[in-house]
């Protein structure tokens, strides 16, 4: 195993046993659901950037495989939706941590008398190495875990999350990203990695690891601050800024004409009639928004028209769009 991996799991063995409250810092609230109480223990050790749990992934009893399960805050949340015996896969390279988030399940089954541990089937496993059969699995998702990786073991962590999900299936994500240059010193500190600090990457990188996965649909649901590096603490020159993202990558036929990237744009028409049609599958009603791909918008805007307005991209994306 490589040095970093080590004081990776160094890192969050002692957060298993000891919850580090400041380790991560979400940046998206806990999700409030009918029903659903978090146990205080799950919340401490919420060790995530961003939220993985979206209603719309979730429908008809879902299979889900969640990765790195943390104090199994998001594993009850994803029971909310499924309810059967095993209907949800929570894996960790950690023996400790499955044992917290098996004990956490205790205190949730009091707080919530529809949840049962046995909704959850913990298994010892790596990401680059998923204890999981092929095609098996509707949803996977990880919270602030691919960020740590390395780039040839962040190639072997999406090719064996596109392994095991079904045609169609989604990977949801959430990880920092950084669009700067970080010093060596900073991207080779182990621990600074291990906090989910230092392997941020640009996201322009991060959507073509992605798709060079073989995922044929990219949504990027949000983006927010997340954290600064400032050259009083940190062996930097200049204030580095870190965002969160929250991104969804289905695992589509992968189109001839290149991955469909949802980046939050929108085209408008706004001409003299009621419906603009570009002949490629694209219709615009006059005056209402629609939510296009990246390629769609760039078609769209090298039309040259003075009847359509393309948005920049906002990286919030919400469903409904059209490539």
């Amino acid at each position: 195993m490589s040095n970093y991996l080590e004081a990776t799991n160094e890192l969050y063995r002692k957060a298993a046993i000891a919850p580090d409250v400041g380790l991560c810092c979400t940046t998206t609230p806990i999700w409030q659901l009918p029903g659903l109480e978090i146990p205080g223990i799950m919340k401490e050790m919420n060790y995530g950037c961003g939220s993985t749990v979206h209603a719309r992934d979730l429908v008809n009893n879902p299979k889900v495989l969640y990765v790195g399960v943390g104090g199994g805050m998001e594993l009850l949340q994803f029971s909310y939706f499924n309810r059967n015996n095993g209907g949800i896969i929570g894996v960790d390279v950690l023996n400790e941590m499955l044992e917290a988030s098996a004990q956490n399940f205790k205190e949730a089954e009091l707080l919530n008398p529809w949840f049962s541990s046995k909704f959850v089937d913990l298994r010892l496993g790596d990401a680059l190495n998923l204890p999981i059969d092929d095609e098996s699995i509707d949803v996977a998702a990880q919270n602030c875990v691919f960020n740590i990786f390395k780039t040839d073991d962040l190639k072997k962590a999406l090719a064996e999350s596109y392994r095991v999900l079904k045609p169609h299936g989604r990977l949801v994500m959430s990880d920092p990203i950084c669009n700067q240059e970080m010093s060596d010193k900073l991207r080779n500190d182990d621990r600074l990695r291990a906090m989910c600090l230092t392997g941020a990457i640009p996201l322009s990188k991060y959507v073509d690891m992605i798709t060079e996965a073989g995922f044929g649909t990219v949504e990027i649901r949000a983006k927010r601050p997340y954290r600064v590096l400032d050259p009083e603490k940190y062996a930097t020159d200049e204030l580095v800024y870190i965002e969160s993202i929250e991104v969804c990558a289905i695992k589509d036929p992968m189109p001839a004409d290149g991955p469909c990237i949802f980046t939050g744009k929108t085209a408008i028409y706004y001409g003299e009639e009621d419906v603009f049609d570009d002949r490629k599958g694209h219709l615009l009603l006059q005056n209402q928004p629609l939510s296009v791909c990246d390629k769609t918008a760039n078609a769209l805007s090298n039309l040259g028209r003075s009847d359509i307005f393309v948005s920049e991209s906002t990286y919030f994306y919400d469903g409904g769009g059209c490539c």
